[in-house]
């Protein structure tokens, strides 16, 4: 047989390798035994689905802890990580708290920053980031890191601290194709080299394809990174419907999640004496029409998980991004956003 490494496994430990051809013959005599048996043309293999490709490319060694707040998938990533390895079954934690684990973990606040045309560095300094069709502009400011007496000593300081943070910024927002970083202007070659270099080595940690080239005289480093799938920007947000396409607004998908994780909420808070919970979600016609029809099984299985009964209503009077929770019974607001 032949075996391809791809160049992730540059450096790594032949123990890893071993333990992933184990699994590969694994899934390949698996295929071959549903081969033998079906008679018929039939699927012999599909690409994993999100939880498989978790585990798959984002369990390394340096994962401490993995937080799941679904029990069959709590109990499926333990299966899988055993075959792995398992000492590090222990890595994954079962969450059961009334309080979204997005929330509790500060996750959907670092989401909202994701969307953030400004990025603050922690000296003082900060990112302004623009996508457009044809490229991604990232303009380094000093902001209140005005500095002292050596001027092009803080200028250096705030460009590496912005280098390690455009790095981090391109990952977690999954920018690709051409790519341009405006750095504060340095008159020191060497310090312009260091930047570079601070760039170089934090894009070692991308998955992504990456291709960068020096500052240029113009003070400018140009790159290109990897398109695997659309940016979260444009997965999270859709053309606004307001003012033609010239703003954003949240999609009907977005904000479908962003309702079941309140309703989530507020189920698990009340009390275990209120059999008869009922709720009515107050939303804009775009989202009440996929709540209705998309995402009617989602909410009927909540009813069911949560004992309650839950209404829609639309209304037109709300924006796209706004909705009300009401306790049907009491007429009493339990929630809004917008």
């Amino acid at each position: 047989m032949g075996v391809i490494i791809r160049t992730a496994g540059q450096g790594q430990q032949a123990r890893y390798f071993v333990r992933d051809l184990a699994l590969l013959l694994e899934e390949w005599k698996l295929i071959q035994d549903r081969t033998a048996k079906q008679p018929l043309a039939t699927c012999v293999f599909e690409e994993p689905d999100l939880v498989e490709r978790t585990v798959r490319d984002f369990l390394t060694e340096d994962v401490d802890r993995i937080i799941i707040d679904d029990s069959k998938h709590f109990e499926r990533v333990q299966e899988m990580i055993a075959k792995i390895s398992k000492r590090s079954i222990g890595k994954v934690k079962f969450y059961n708290e009334p309080q979204h684990v997005f929330d509790r973990f500060n996750i959907t606040k670092q989401l909202e920053s994701a969307f953030a045309r400004q990025v603050m560095l922690k000296g003082g300094g900060y990112l302004v980031i623009d996508e457009t069709e044809a490229l991604v502009a990232i303009d380094v400011n000093t902001g209140k890191h005005k500095g002292g007496k050596d001027q092009d000593a803080t200028i250096y300081k705030v460009n590496l601290e912005a280098a390690e943070e455009i790095c981090r910024q391109l990952r977690l927002r999954n920018m690709g194709g051409l790519i341009v970083l405006d750095f504060i202007d340095m008159r020191s070659r060497k310090d312009q080299q260091q930047v570079y270099n601070r760039v170089r080595d934090g894009l070692r940690r991308d998955r992504a394809k990456t291709h960068i080239l020096p500052i240029s005289p113009l003070g400018l480093m140009e790159m290109t990174r990897q398109r695997h799938s659309e940016s979260v920007h444009s997965a999270v947000y859709d053309d606004c419907p307001y003012c033609k396409g010239r703003g954003r607004v949240k999609s009907t998908v977005t904000m479908s999640v962003e309702i079941q994780r309140k309703i989530g909420e507020i189920m698990r808070k009340r009390g275990r004496d209120e059999s008869d919970f009922q709720l009515r979600i107050v939303v804009n016609p775009g989202v009440y029409e996929r709540l209705r029809k998309e995402d009617e099984k989602l909410l009927i299985e909540m009813e069911k998980k949560y004992f309650g009964k839950f209404t829609l209503r639309p209304e037109p009077a709300l924006h796209a991004e706004q909705f009300k929770i009401v306790n049907a019974m009491t007429n009493e607001e339990l929630a809004s956003v917008g």
